[in-house]
């Protein structure tokens, strides 16, 4: 049978940009990609790298007063949200174009249309039209999830936070996930009073305790009423403003109200069902570890498996397919120790596992310092960083490296090369020590502070 394409991408975020490109570039397929909103996809358009703009942004707000503690006269004056918006709407602008130019430059042929899937050889683009192709490649990612609460249509998500016509004054942000924590402190740098609910009983579930915790008295600290055990009953609209009730009884007015409680795959309305690709409780695609789904032409990868959601994984999930399909060199992806950060403030990098994570697993030694670095504790600022590594007993591997601190996610990659690598406590302690440095804890570190 001939087919219009090799190969048909729906979705042109980072993974599917990177598998069309490459397959296209250097496997010489004829390659097709459809996307319905911009390219680049949740990480360069509403993820990632606005959110890390904002994150710069927000941390200039304490910069005077530290420069004064140093020695000089300095002063900020207040935050302009129209010229920081509109110098990230050019760089959005900018990035988009490079993922546009970037495919057409590869020979691949785009449609900025939404796409589905008419049976296992072809999809039915948005105008009707049906184009086939060998293999099919899901990577449509994920969306933000709105609670079912009454007035939720009030509040705003995630992708909505960069297009606010105004920064808010008060501000509610429920959740505790990263998203939620990041973005509460980069409002809160920005000017806003934050307040966080979370209805868990201390936010980032999931991360080492000792880690959480540390941030969670750093957020507070730094001035965000934070109120874990708590969650929003109902919203309405009053005289402008969002009022809410709590589960604790509590009642309040804000400008803003940000859901930030949990993203889920985006394939709702593909026909993937119809054609016999198997999806999970939460709409993510089944794939086994060549990224294949139960139809043999039709693979997915990124947020849409809902297997590791960062933007580097859906791009090797991505090479890997390219690999496996287009150049007959099957390619599993290795989803084990992934280096993750979370910018917080502090940011807090991590690869492995937590202590509680591997005390379930085998004894371990636990190696962990908590102190006020140089450069904050000079300015006269409380602020506490953290270094731990986690020691399986047996064989001395670091089983986890957790780090809350600032430039934590610069840190964190190179940690996560060692522990990648097999690395033990004693691999660490041969390395000398780069002074004077918050990172030189990480190898300095002689005797256990516990076992478990």
């Amino acid at each position: 049978m001939d087919f219009d394409y090799d190969l048909f991408v729906i979705g042109g975020g980072s993974g599917g940009v990177r598998a069309a490109r490459v397959a296209a570039g250097e496997a010489g397929a004829k390659v097709g990609l459809a996307e319905g909103d911009r390219y680049g996809g949740t990480c360069v358009i509403r993820g990632c790298v606005p959110k890390k703009l904002m994150v710069f942004a927000s941390e200039y707000s304490g910069i005077a007063a530290d420069a004064q503690a140093y020695g000089w006269q300095a002063s900020i004056t207040d935050f302009s949200w129209d010229t920081f918006k509109g110098k990230l709407n050019e760089e959005l602008d900018r990035l988009e174009g490079v993922y546009r130019r970037l495919l057409a430059g590869s020979g691949v042929e785009t449609f900025d249309q939404r796409a589905r899937i008419a049976d296992a050889h072809t999809v039915e683009l948005a105008d009707g039209t049906k184009k086939t192709a060998k293999t099919i490649l899901i990577a449509t990612g994920g969306t933000p999830v709105r609670p079912d609460i009454p007035g939720a249509d009030l509040g705003i998500v995630s992708d909505d936070i960069f297009h606010l016509p105004e920064l808010p004054k008060k501000m509610l942000i429920v959740g505790g996930g990263y998203i939620a924590c990041e973005f509460a402190c980069i409002m809160n740098g920005l000017g806003v009073d934050v307040t966080l609910y979370y209805r868990g009983a201390q936010i980032l579930r999931g991360f080492d305790d000792e880690a959480r915790g540390l941030i969670a008295d750093e957020m507070i600290a730094d001035g965000i009423k934070l109120h874990t055990g708590t969650n929003v009953l109902e919203m309405k609209e009053e005289g402008g403003k969002v009022w809410t009730k709590a589960t604790n009884g509590s009642t309040d007015t804000f400008d803003a109200v940000m859901f930030a409680t949990g993203r889920k795959p985006a394939t709702t309305d593909m026909g993937l069902e119809e054609v016999g690709v198997e999806l999970g409780r939460s709409g993510q695609v089944i794939v086994d570890e060549y990224s294949q789904t139960a139809v043999p032409s039709i693979y997915a990868i990124g947020d849409a498996t809902d297997r590791v959601n960062l933007t580097p994984v859906a791009i090797r999930e991505g090479m890997a397919f390219v690999e496996t399909v287009f150049k007959g060199n099957k390619t599993a992806v290795d989803h084990e120790l992934i280096p993750s950060a979370v910018f917080t403030q502090p940011e807090m990098g991590t690869i492995g596992l937590s202590e509680e994570q591997a005390a379930q697993q085998e004894p371990v030694e636990v190696y962990v310092t908590s102190f006020r670095p140089m450069q904050s504790s000079f300015a006269g600022r409380q602020t506490r960083v953290l270094m731990k590594l986690v020691v399986s007993q047996a064989t001395r591997k670091v089983l986890g490296c957790h780090i809350v601190a600032p430039g934590a996610g610069e840190m964190i990659q190179l940690a996560g090369i060692a522990v990648k690598m097999g690395a033990t406590k004693e691999d660490f302690d041969r390395v000398c020590a780069v002074h004077p440095t918050m990172s030189e804890e990480l190898v300095t570190m002689r005797k256990p502070t516990r076992t478990a």
